[in-house]
């Protein structure tokens, strides 16, 4: 199970994926649960001492919006494309579209389709779709609230579900496509380019995916040398202190190829955690020995900010705790690698590496 940036309010993907995949005992079923219960609220509580959000104006100041290519799309269809479940799927218009995930309405928006977006899952947070009717109910698609929407269109990807619903948009005719879900930097390029080919869009694709990785290498740029030749040790932890979840991400969260793209180290997968999520103990913080932690945004919220954080066992005895050194990024984009992934990056490089900070 990967936490995606889809929580609920962005979070189907993980939840979903959670309902599928087989527990590991007794344990591991107690914590998908939580997990999977913990990523259906939409409120986490509030708390004091939150992170200062970066100052750059293509981060935080505009990390509520896409920015769609210049230029209305004239897509070229009909298109046969081949959806991840191992289906053809035709598509011959793009005039009402349902995109199923955060992610996927994001690449949507930005390719210039956003007029014919006619709703969104609950996890599209970003300001030009929260205004469309949501067909999702925590995690589940409604069939019957997209099927009434008549869409031409519908984009879902593997962890998307359940999987009756798929079946009663398929059946009823309606080409509906699979597309895998991103786990790294390496899969942004990928998804944008299956997207753009589904909407007979291939060449807005290459230019939203070269813009995409441009603005990404940009970032990278600005990393700066590590004066003590030590790369920060980062980990991630994923909390909802309102359902009582609190884990540490290794090698299979998500986080690991942003961490390392912004010259750190992700602490949880270099001290051995291969998986995806354990549940944090005092140890297993002590082996990882963080510099600085990345919490998504509510997540920090919800236990209070700093003064609760380092109330979590373990927290304060680590290097990060002790200089309560914190990263926050917020929750609907942290994960999404698409194109908004620059600013993510820009908002971790700009805090873990503020004047002062350990990575100078």
């Amino acid at each position: 199970m990967r936490i995606s940036q889809d929580f609920a309010p962005t979070g189907p993907d993980a939840a979903t994926a959670a309902r599928r995949r087989p527990a590991r005992g007794r344990a591991a079923a107690a914590l998908t649960a939580a997990v999977a219960f913990a990523l259906v609220l939409t409120g986490c509580g509030g708390g004091s001492n939150a992170a200062p959000k970066s100052a750059s104006a293509k981060s935080s100041g505009d990390a509520d919006r896409v920015e769609p290519l210049a230029g209305a799309p004239a897509p070229r269809l009909p298109v046969t494309v081949d959806s991840a479940d191992g289906k053809k799927v035709t598509i011959d218009s793009t005039d009402r579209i349902v995109p199923l995930t955060g992610s996927l309405s994001e690449i949507v928006f930005t390719l210039g389709f956003g007029k014919q977006v006619v709703a969104r899952d609950i996890t599209a947070t970003f300001e030009q779709a929260e205004k469309l009717p949501v067909v999702t109910r925590a995690h589940d698609v409604s069939a019957e609230s997209v099927l009434s929407l008549k869409p031409t269109i519908v984009l879902a990807d593997t962890t998307t579900g359940p999987s009756e619903a798929i079946d009663q948009i398929r059946d009823a005719g309606i080409p509906l496509l699979v597309v895998e879900p991103a786990k790294g930097l390496s899969d942004v390029g990928r998804r944008i380019d299956t997207v753009a080919e589904a909407l007979g869009v291939p060449s807005a694709g290459t230019e939203l995916k070269e813009r995409t990785e441009k603005r990404i290498a940009d970032v990278q740029k600005s990393i700066p040398d590590h004066t003590d030749g030590k790369k920060p040790r980062v980990a991630f932890l994923y909390l909802r202190g309102s359902a009582s979840v609190y884990l540490l991400g290794g090698a299979e969260s998500g986080a690991s190829s942003l961490l390392e793209a912004a010259g750190a180290v992700d602490a949880g997968k270099e001290s051995g955690l291969d998986k995806d999520f354990t549940a944090i103990t005092s140890e297993a913080l002590a082996k990882a020995a963080p510099d600085a932690i990345l919490l998504m945004t509510k997540g920090f919220e919800s236990v209070g900010g700093m003064d609760g954080l380092v109330k979590i066992p373990g927290i304060a005895e680590t290097p990060a705790g002790m200089d309560r050194r914190v990263v926050t990024v917020d929750d609907g984009v942290l994960l999404n690698y698409g194109p908004r992934t620059d600013r993510v990056l820009t908002e971790i490089v700009e805090q873990l590496y503020a004047k002062g900070g350990k990575g100078q």
